[in-house]
């Protein structure tokens, strides 16, 4: 697929995720060639399937199948916790971002498609007699105990199919 996206549009959605990724504690990749690359990636995904997948995964078209990798993936704290960067390098720690450190290869951690469908058919029990189940953001963390999860994140504002059931 050729790319269409403006540079007005890169620029946009470059200043969105360096604003969310800030008030988050995270960084955008400080080489810009290489960020401006990965979010041509973005929105070519988002003009193809209709949301911001990845650009460095394959995405099924499906956005139920692929939550987990609609950017800011479910991936991407541990792996900054544990490499300093996300499986695709846009968000980095300050270390990398000061240029104290590189960045090194990420493993994937995304789970096959099997096992991903296996989680989503069997539902934990509520332990210890919770009279609501409890869900998380999978983009920020927050939580919240009701029958069904908010619209919206009230803390990062992403939709409700960004929860999971946590409890």
């Amino acid at each position: 697929m050729p790319d269409t996206a403006s540079g007005e549009e890169v620029d946009g959605l470059m200043q969105d995720l360096a604003e969310e990724a800030e008030a988050g504690g995270y960084h955008l990749n400080p080489d810009r060639e290489f960020t401006r690359s990965l979010v041509r990636g973005l929105l070519a995904n988002r003009e193809r399937y209709g949301y911001i997948s990845c650009p460095c995964r394959l995405a099924s078209g499906v956005r139920e199948d692929d939550l987990d990798i609609i950017c800011p993936c479910d991936y991407r704290d541990p792996d900054i916790a544990d490499y300093g960067a996300c499986y695709c390098a846009l968000y980095v720690n300050p270390e990398i971002e000061a240029g104290l450190r590189s960045v090194a290869p990420v493993p994937e951690r995304r789970p096959p498609p099997a096992e991903r469908r296996r989680a989503k058919e069997e539902p934990a029990p509520l332990p210890g007699g919770l009279k609501y189940p409890v869900w998380r953001c999978r983009v920020c963390g927050y939580l919240c105990a009701r029958n069904e999860p908010p619209e919206t994140c009230p803390i990062c504002r992403v939709p409700r199919d960004r929860f999971e059931r946590f409890m």
